[in-house]
This record gives C-alpha cells, sequence and structure tokens, in this order.
C-alpha cells in the first residue's frame, strides 16, 4: 500500500511479521512443545473449598411504615430475595403508587435465577457451573468450556469429539457477510465490523427468526443446538475477517483439522497456506484467555443479550445488542486503557508520583479495582502467569516490569487497601495481546468471540426459565406533571 499505508493496517500487517521472527527463532522441539500452564497460578487460598452460602433463608420481614403506621409482611426465599412486586403494597393514600425499588446500575436487583455462573467478589471466588476457574484454565479447552455452559456438565469424550465436529462445520460464513465486511472503511473500528456482521447473520439465517417462523421456534431443542453451533463457529471467522480487513487484506477460510484457537490464529497469519500452523504454545496461551473470558454472570453485555432475548427476537439479534455494549469502553475496552496508562507511566521510577496523582483524583488508574471483586479477581491471577508464559516466546514486553511494579506498590499503599482495589482480568490481559501481537483496538473482539458461550447460555437458560417475562423495567418520573399544547405564535424560546 505504498508509504501511506493506514496505522491501523501497518498495526495488523506488522503483526505477521512480528510473529514470523519471534518462531523463526525459536528451535524445532520448541515450535511443538505445548505451553504448559503451571498449577502454582491457582492459589491454594483460591482453591480452598468455601462454605456454601446459606440455604433455607426463607420467612418473612415485618416492614412497618412510619409515615402511615401500618406493617406488611413480606416473603423471604429460599435464596434470601424478596419479591419487589410485593412492596408495591406498602402505600400511604389513593394516588401513591406503592414503593419502588431505585436501584441505578441494579447494584442490587436480580432479574434472573442462573445456574450458569457463580461469583464471590468478597472470597475472589469465579466457578462455572461449580468448577473454580483455576482448574478450567489449567486443565480445560475453551470448546470443552463452552460445552459445559451451554449444557451444565463437563462432556464425555464422544460428546466432545461431536461437539468440536459440529462447531467446525458451522465455521464457515456466508460471502455475503465478508463481501458486506470488505465493503466497510478500510479504518472501520473491528468491533463495528463485528456487530454488524452477528446482527446480519439474522438475514441469512431466517429459519432461526421466530418474527418469521413463530414464537415458538425456539422450543426445539434441535433449533436451538443449530444457532449454538453456528454462533461459536462463525464468530472467530467474522473476527478474523474483520483483523484482515484492517490489514488490507481478504478472509481466510477457516480450517476443519486445528482446534478452535488454532483455527483463530490460522485464519490471521496463513495468508491462505493451507499447510500453515500457528505456534501451539500461543494456540493455548489464547485458549485460556478464552476460557477465562467465556462468562461473568449478569455484566453489562449480558443483561444486554437476556434483555433483548425477552422480546422474542432472534438469538443473533440479541447477541449483536450484547456486543454493542461489549464495545463501550467501560466494558470491553478497558484493557486498552490500562496499556495507555502503563504507557504514560512508562518507567518504574514515576510510579510513585502517578500514584499521588491518582489520590488527588488527578489521575485515573486503570485494571484495578472491579464492580464484583473486593479482594484480587482470581482471573488476573492466572493472567499474571500467563503472560510470562506468553513472554518466554515471543520476548518480555518491557511494559510489564512497569505493571508488576505499579501492582506491588498500589497493594502495599493503605489508600488502595482501605479501598480494596486489587487488579482485575484488565490488568495483565492487555500486555499479552499486544505481546502476541493485536493491535488495540482489536483487543474487545477478543473477548467478544468466546463471551458468546456465555451470552449463549443464558440465552438457552431464558428460554426454559418459567418466570420469564419481557423486561420491562420501571422508572421514577421527575418530569412535568402536566401542561397544555401552545401555538406556536405564543411559545417563548426556552433553553435548557
Amino acid at each position: 500500500m505504498g508509504d501511506m499505508m493506514d496505522p491501523k493496517s501497518a498495526a495488523a500487517n506488522g503483526r505477521l511479521a512480528m510473529l514470523a521472527a519471534h518462531i523463526s527463532a525459536l528451535a524445532p522441539a520448541e515450535v511443538d512443545s505445548p505451553m504448559i500452564i503451571d498449577a502454582s497460578f491457582a492459589s491454594t487460598q483460591s482453591l480452598a473449598v468455601q462454605p456454601p452460602p446459606p440455604k433455607n433463608l426463607n420467612g418473612s420481614l415485618t416492614v412497618v411504615d412510619e409515615r402511615s403506621g401500618k406493617r406488611y409482611l413480606v416473603q423471604v426465599s429460599d435464596e434470601g430475595t424478596i419479591n419487589s412486586t410485593d412492596l408495591k403494597k406498602i402505600s400511604t393514600r389513593k394516588n401513591d403508587k406503592g414503593i419502588k425499588l431505585y436501584d441505578p446500575g441494579y447494584l442490587n436487583t436480580a432479574p434472573v435465577r442462573s445456574s450458569i455462573c457463580y461469583i464471590d467478589g468478597d472470597q475472589g471466588i469465579l466457578r462455572y457451573r461449580g468448577y473454580p476457574i483455576e482448574e478450567l484454565a489449567e486443565s480445560s479447552s475453551f470448546l470443552e468450556v463452552a460445552y459445559l455452559l451451554l449444557y451444565g456438565n463437563l462432556p464425555s469424550e464422544h460428546q466432545l469429539a461431536e461437539w468440536e465436529f459440529a462447531v467446525s462445520q458451522h465455521s464457515a460464513v456466508p460471502q455475503g457477510i465478508l463481501d458486506i465486511i470488505q465493503a466497510m472503511p478500510l479504518d472501520a473500528h473491528p468491533m463495528g465490523i463485528l456487530v454488524s456482521a452477528v446482527s446480519t447473520l439474522s438475514l441469512f439465517h431466517p429459519d432461526a427468526n421466530p418474527a418469521l417462523r413463530g414464537q415458538d421456534l425456539y422450543k426445539s431443542k434441535q433449533v436451538r443446538d443449530k444457532q449454538i453451533v453456528r454462533v461459536l463457529g462463525k464468530a472467530p471467522t467474522i473476527a478474523a475477517a474483520a483483523y484482515l480487513r484492517l490489514a488490507g487484506r481478504p478472509a481466510v477460510l477457516p480450517s476443519s483439522t486445528l482446534s478452535y484457537s488454532e483455527n483463530f490464529l490460522y485464519m490471521l497469519d496463513s495468508l491462505g497456506n493451507r499447510s500453515y500452523k500457528p505456534n501451539p504454545q500461543l494456540a493455548r496461551a489464547l485458549d485460556v484467555l478464552f476460557i477465562l473470558h467465556a462468562e461473568h454472570e449478569m455484566n453489562c453485555s449480558t443483561s444486554a443479550a437476556r434483555h433483548l432475548a425477552s422480546s422474542g427476537v432472534d438469538v443473533y439479534t440479541a447477541l449483536a445488542g450484547a456486543v454493542g455494549a461489549l464495545y463501550g469502553p467501560l466494558h470491553g475496552g478497558a484493557n486498552e486503557a490500562v496499556l495507555k496508562m502503563l504507557s504514560e507511566i512508562g518507567s518504574i521510577e514515576k510510579i510513585p508520583d502517578f500514584l499521588e496523582g491518582v489520590k488527588n483524583r488527578k489521575r485515573k488508574m486503570s485494571g484495578f479495582g472491579h464492580r464484583v471483586y473486593r479482594i484480587y479477581d482470581p482471573r488476573a491471577k492466572i493472567i499474571q502467569k500467563l503472560a510470562e508464559e506468553v513472554f518466554s516466546i515471543v520476548g518480555r514486553d518491557p511494559l510489564i516490569e512497569v505493571a508488576v511494579a505499579l501492582e506491588k506498590a498500589a497493594l502495599s499503599d493503605e489508600y488502595f487497601i482501605k479501598r480494596k482495589l486489587y487488579p482485575n482480568v484488565d490488568f495483565y490481559s492487555g500486555l499479552i495481546y499486544r505481546a502476541i501481537g493485536f493491535p488495540a483496538e482489536f483487543f474487545p473482539v477478543l473477548i467478544a468471540i468466546p463471551r458468546m458461550a456465555g451470552y449463549l447460555a443464558h440465552w438457552r437458560e431464558s428460554l426454559d426459565d418459567p418466570d420469564a417475562k419481557i423486561m420491562r423495567p420501571q422508572q421514577v418520573y421527575t418530569g412535568i406533571w402536566l401542561r397544555h399544547y401552545m401555538p406556536l405564535t405564543e411559545r417563548r424560546e426556552n433553553h435548557s
């Protein structure tokens, strides 16, 4: 493309050259040996047996309304929840519609009951279907974990083979979608491309649209399962096509002989050479990252998926909305902010001044703290170990020294200890993605690919939920109560 190559295209093209240089420098024995994820990243404390949440919390609450002097009985479930509509009966007079729960950001609202993922933010616990994330990252594969999330149990050897085959058989993307991707601007953000492509899948699969085939369509297990393997199979292919668009290169057809993560790297780097095989250690590292990002309970994007699905919309539109939520810098774009922060700090010597700036609210510290975790994010521990494994292959990123020193300084500072600010999953993951050669704008896509498994698990669960209703939250109206229309000639200018 000459000297005027777009910076994003240059980054995408440069990735292949960088990996080629690193991998060609390895001895053949090193290339063939799989990455060994040392069990030492799973700390004894994090895997210690924690008592389950107490059951049989059922009972009742007596609410005394001091405004009226009335007493109300509110039932409490076995899980320690109350039905929010029970509060509507607490009223003072005729036009009082009853108590509403004002909960911006849903800090303490549970709109669903789910058996998919368990998080204890105070203990630093993350489990998929009861399995500690540390064990799955050490021993499992992404597709095995995806099966677990979707169907509740780890597959047998036969089930896993059938599952992997089914996903690979649906990895090809309609040419029409690839044409749309190629027609997008060269500097189009890959997350924008992914949102558009996932949504467009709905048009190419009208057989999966309840609006066209009837509201009972998804009652069929066969129909559900077909959409699941379609999405999981096509997600990395679409993502690879979006990445190659950055580099000004055409999409590469997927391979049916490689693992899920190997196939993704193959599509990125093979240049159409069918004999190309990605570095197995990097593929394993990516697989571990996919496992860590596969599911995280009712986060913003998963909630969006369930919210959209509650309307009965097709699964592709629901997932496109979820990916759109993940696009936000407060959600899927956080690890890019970490890299920017570490680059701005630049060296270990500047960390004290940076931390003082954070305390004085003059600087923002990315990658620390979490909406759920009040202790070390268990995924961050795994990723920190994984980073060292990746750097042993592709070379050590100088920013890792800044990151480690920043973590050490913050965790020994009373200011951060008191506020329970610990590294989260984004603190080290961006460093790994950059080391493997991905440009920062592609980082959210690397979260979206595996998170499809979590989205689909929640979509599937919602279809069988007897309590499921179309989601329609209440609001607290604060506007003008009543006014009447005025002719245009009688109105004054208002400035708001």
